[in-house]
């Protein structure tokens, strides 16, 4: 009686689909951000302040951003700090904010701080409201 040998034949895997490239976690400052809200922290001469950031209802597509100066965090915010700089978030407003940009931008027309929000699914005419 003769063996046969028994040749197992492996289909070629076929690649792993990319990974989908999520938002990073947190709240990025970029480096003019933190150089203007120096400038604007030492005017005020209240280097422990920050800038909080949060998101309302408002505005043609229906959430708006809005900024303000706070002396101290609040018990549940995020607090994000680039070079003493120092930026806080309430849990609600994070939710809309997570892999946000914070840049400070400055052209002939316009000065002013941006966020590059990757959570926007669309935006008014004006730039002032989003939808995600």
């Amino acid at each position: 009686m003769s063996e046969q040998a028994t040749q197992e034949t492996t289909q070629p895997k076929a690649p792993a689909p990319a990974p989908v490239a999520k938002p990073p976690k947190g709240i990025t400052i970029a480096d003019s951000a933190v150089a203007r809200l120096k400038e604007l922290l030492e005017q005020r001469q209240t280097p422990e302040a920050g800038l909080r950031l949060a998101v309302r209802g408002g505005g043609c597509s229906g959430l708006q951003y809005s900024m303000e100066w706070a002396e101290k965090a609040r018990e549940r915010d995020k607090i994000f700090e680039k070079d003493g700089v120092r930026v806080f978030v309430d849990p609600k407003s994070y939710l809309y904010l997570i892999g946000t940009e914070l840049v400070f931008e400055q052209t002939l027309m316009a000065s002013g701080f941006k966020l590059n929000n990757p959570n926007i699914k669309a935006a008014c005419g004006c730039g002032e409201s989003f939808s995600v």
